[in-house]
């Protein structure tokens, strides 16, 4: 079978930037699963894969453009460094947050007395970078995976399978530990709304500070943890 959109694609790859250094990886043993058409794999990498097979290995150079973007200034922002509460923040913390561009990942850069800085681009933004990619399974999508815009690992959707959630709907691993971020800012009429989330380990410690001012008064966010 060969890739084509609503395939799933197996793949593996390792990502290097113009120097030839690698600034990405798969993990070979945990190889990615991608709903192909369907967002999964930045536009250019997609495109590469369209038609290729099951064996099929190869490297594609890939222009900021169709890879994660260039760089944006105005995703690089100042934040009240009360909205973090009591979180003990570090620089290279990452969190999602809700933007008026939708949900970006966002790192922290800087922290300051009363105010943090955090960058909404992607690390990789403004590099043109090469993927060396093997092709390790090709199957066809599932109508239900197809309708949900999503791989189901073993036959089952990852919202059944205990994933962490938050508000936002995101999620972001780091480690074995399972460490999980998420941060959430939302300036509108109803009044600021500010919220972030840290999770740490299997046994789940789960934080969320928020800080809201509106007529409707204090907001305090939904978030769920499901084992």
């Amino acid at each position: 079978m060969k890739i084509s959109r609503n395939t799933v694609a197996t793949v593996n790859f390792v990502v290097t930037d113009q120097d030839g250094k690698v600034v990405g990886r798969t993990d070979p043993k945990h190889p990615i699963e991608a709903l192909i058409g369907h967002g999964s794999l930045v536009i250019g990498l997609e495109q590469a894969l369209d038609g290729r097979e099951k064996g099929d290995s190869f490297s594609t150079t890939l222009n900021p453009a169709l890879a994660y973007g260039e760089i944006d200034n105005s995703l690089i922002q100042t934040i009240d460094k009360r909205m973090f509460g009591d979180f003990p923040l570090e620089v290279g913390n990452v969190f999602e947050a809700d933007t008026s561009r939708g949900r970006v990942g966002v790192v922290v850069k800087e922290i300051r007395e009363k105010e943090v800085i955090v960058d909404g681009n992607h690390p990789l933004a403004g590099k043109t970078l090469t993927f060396l990619v093997t092709v390790e399974d090709v199957r066809a999508a599932t109508a239900e995976e197809i309708d949900h815009g999503h791989v189901h690992h073993g036959g089952h959707c990852p919202s059944e399978e205990g994933e962490h959630h938050c508000c936002c709907g995101h999620h972001h691993h780091d480690g074995e530990e399972g460490e999980h971020h998420c941060c959430h800012h939302h300036d509108g009429e109803e009044g600021e709304h500010h919220c972030c989330h840290h999770h740490d380990g299997e046994e789940g410690e789960h934080h969320c500070c928020h800080h809201h001012d509106g007529e409707e008064g204090e907001h305090h966010c939904c978030h769920r943890h499901d084992k």
